[in-house]
């Protein structure tokens, strides 16, 4: 079994790797495993924040390394949060502080123009210093609810419209969200690239 360090201590972001890898014979561990802190995120996109954490975890656990910086883009507040979503309402902001925040600033916005789209940007190193990491972006366009529904996911899943199945992404089961979002298709992406 092959061993790779996520740059990350999300709980849902490891059991969404580790379903997608298991067939894979890859087991991912968590950063924290090896005492690795979370690096700070100075980029200016989700692709070198994803290199950023990437490199760090590579380094300080000796493994192969992951790391996705992903967000939500809103199109009625110009991309807000983007890469800030996960801190949207300030450092350590829980999941409900940055719903909450994101449904004060859309108040009064008619469904239609609460377009949004969760974006994923996947960063695989081998070593930190891989001078050609494997880089995976994935995409999932839907809206933004007025109130969140659905107990499932995490992040901005409650209040995050899925259009063709008329749910929040909240409301999906795992394995049908892992087949739509856009963390499930960098991953599938990633999963082709790791087999070649």
């Amino acid at each position: 079994m092959k061993k790779f360090v996520l740059a990350s201590n999300n709980k849902g972001k490891l059991r969404e790797f580790n379903d997608m890898f298991a067939s894979m014979s890859i087991n991912v561990l968590p950063q924290a495993e090896f005492g690795i802190e979370e690096v700070d995120e100075t980029g200016l996109t989700f692709v070198e924040n994803a290199i950023l954490k990437a490199r760090n975890a590579a380094l300080h656990s000796g493994l192969p390394a992951i790391a996705d910086d992903s967000g939500i883009e809103v199109d009625a507040l110009n991309g807000v949060p983007g890469i800030y979503s996960a801190r949207y309402a300030g450092i350590g902001a829980s999941d409900t502080d940055n719903l909450n925040k994101l449904l004060l600033a859309l108040e009064g916005v008619p469904h239609e123009q609460r377009t949004a789209r969760f974006q994923c940007l996947l960063v695989y190193m081998r070593h930190e210093n891989d001078p050609t990491p494997v880089i995976c972006q994935g995409t999932w366009e839907g809206f933004i609810l007025e109130t969140p529904q659905g107990e499932n996911g995490f992040g901005y899943d409650p209040v995050f419209f899925v259009p063709e199945h008329n749910c929040s992404s909240a409301e999906l089961s795992s394995e049908l969200k892992n087949s739509l979002s856009h963390r499930g298709k960098a991953l599938k992406l990633l999963a082709s690239q790791l087999v070649k």
